[in-house]
């Protein structure tokens, strides 16, 4: 509940002016975020991702601070974080963990609400409409939904039961009585199919065949995708067609909470590392590496691939590659801060090269961003393309 001294906040008013000059927060969208406060649906207790430098994205785990706030002991602090732009965590280790102090990993939480109404902008709901809200979380978007479309019309599914129990409470009370279901949301709900909307609000490695079979032929998908290549997604818009398949384009970039059984398990060194092979050299500088779009135009041209960037102990900068489909696996160093880097690889799949290859790619296609990019679906094949289906990527059909 909301309480008497804070019915009005000056800074949900500052929030809704800031999203409408940012773009994210449409004029048709204005009605729906008056009606739905945020903080209704937060608990007592949370957490906000803060970045360090106000310049940073606030969804960017590697530059935050973590701040811990209790309605309870603070409640102008916690209204304030509320009615800000940043994520909040409302939810650690899948619910195992106890205390006020953060967790170890998030699992649930209210997305920054410039990224909810970009999300909801490209999904196009509308009056009438039936929608699915894939992870149900707090049950913001489902009551943004709600409010728009009618609540009849909304289904919202999360697999946490203790989540779907407290969402299904705060949506009553809201007076918006969407259909709260307990289950796997990356299996759908084809009891209330089909759909004209779906709208997932957590990442996936892959849009489920079931999403596609209950959405209509002319419906929509929206669903934060990536691969294990980056924890960073992309907000991936696809309209159903009727053979069954499903196109469209990237249209922003965006970071989740990965679903459950998409979260990367990181390789284990010395499965992959049993000989060193000779070096071969490479003018790449980890700052390529780097670029979120050239790492986006990587992730889709080396399906498979995880990795990671860092400084030795000694200073030397450093990187290395994992296939995650095979034991290939390749190491990239850089002795001299900015000289050539020393490359040593080796399996079945050259994975270096295959990285070397996609930036070669993406600087002669003009260093496309990742909204210049796109997936078509079917049932035998996931397929990425640059600017149109059909221009496709070098070495990029997956499945």
């Amino acid at each position: 509940m909301i309480s008497a001294a804070h019915q009005g906040r000056p800074s949900r008013s500052e929030l809704g002016r800031r999203l409408m000059e940012s773009g994210a927060l449409s004029s048709d969208w204005v009605p729906v975020f008056a009606a739905v406060d945020r903080a209704a649906f937060l608990p007592d207790l949370m957490w906000a991702f803060v970045p360090a430098d106000r310049r940073q994205c606030p969804d960017d785990a590697a530059t935050t601070r973590t701040v811990t706030v209790d309605r309870r002991t603070d409640p102008d602090a916690w209204y304030g974080y509320a009615d800000s732009d940043l994520s909040i965590v409302t939810q650690w280790d899948d619910g195992d963990h106890r205390g006020k102090g953060p967790g170890r990993v998030p699992t649930s939480s209210s997305s920054q609400p410039s990224v909810v109404f970009r999300l909801l902008a490209a999904l196009n709901a509308d009056d009438g409409m039936r929608v699915l809200d894939a992870g149900t979380g707090t049950a913001e978007t489902a009551a943004l939904l709600a409010h728009r479309c009618g609540a009849r019309g909304v289904t919202t599914i999360d697999v946490d039961t203790v989540v779907s129990a407290t969402a299904r409470e705060r949506l009553c009370a809201a007076g918006l009585y969407a259909d709260v279901t307990v289950g796997d949301a990356l299996a759908g709900h084809p009891a209330n199919a089909p759909y004209d909307r779906l709208l997932c609000t957590f990442g996936v490695r892959e849009i489920p065949a079931s999403w596609i079979q209950q959405v209509r032929a002319g419906g929509v998908i929206v669903a934060p995708y990536g691969t294990h290549y980056s924890s960073r997604d992309a907000a991936l818009r696809l309209t159903v067609h009727p053979d069954g398949s499903a196109s469209g384009p990237f249209v922003a970039g965006v970071e989740f909470m990965k679903a459950r059984a998409h979260r990367t398990v990181w390789p284990e060194h010395t499965d992959y590392v049993t000989t060193w092979p000779s070096s071969t050299g490479t003018a790449v500088q980890p700052d390529q590496l780097a670029d979120t779009d050239a790492e986006f135009t990587i992730s889709l041209c080396v399906p498979g691939l995880t990795h990671t960037v860092y400084r030795e102990d000694s200073g030397t900068r450093a990187a290395w590659f994992y296939s995650l489909t095979d034991r290939s696996w390749a190491c990239v160093r850089w002795p001299d801060e900015y000289g050539p880097g020393v490359v040593h690889q080796n399996g079945p799949r050259r994975l270096w090269d295959a990285v070397e290859a996609a930036l070669a790619w993406w600087d002669e296609r003009g260093r496309p961003g990742l909204t210049r990019f796109g997936l078509t679906i079917t049932p035998e094949a996931a397929t990425p393309w640059v600017d149109e289906p059909g221009s496709l990527l070098p070495g990029a059909q997956w499945r």
